[in-house]
């Protein structure tokens, strides 16, 4: 059974930098599944900002959301099974509730149809 428990969020200034991290048990985190990361704000359908994908050979290519392109970035820690989006350049449409999530299918991820998503933690620019 896999579980994610993000951490980290909070609140920033516009322009400031939050870093979030998605702690994976039950699987080794790149040997069975796929992770990323996306958003939800009140009223607003989900977003997935980040997720790894296979090119055929590499499970660690990245591919971000036109949003945060060029200002968050998604990378993880195999012997920690943790997964981080540190997030720079902050901007007030960024607030909402981020959530990592995990699949087999990076497609799936990428779709933002995982199967497996955590409880989420705030995160709030002004």
């Amino acid at each position: 059974h896999v579980q994610l428990v993000e951490s980290g969020g909070g609140s920033a200034r516009s322009g400031g930098a939050l870093n979030v991290s998605c702690v994976v048990s039950g699987y080794s985190t790149r040997a069975y599944y796929t992770v990323g990361w996306f958003r939800q704000a009140p009223g607003e359908e989900r977003e997935v900002v980040a997720y790894f994908y296979s090119d055929g050979t590499d499970l660690s290519r990245t591919a971000y959301s036109p949003s945060v392109k060029g200002r968050f970035t998604i990378f993880q820690e195999d012997a920690k099974n943790t997964v981080y989006l540190q997030m720079n350049s902050l901007k007030p449409e960024d607030t909402a509730k981020y959530y990592c999530a995990a699949d087999p299918s990076w497609v799936r991820v990428g779709k933002g149809q995982a199967k497996y998503s955590g409880q989420g933690t705030q995160v709030t620019v002004s």
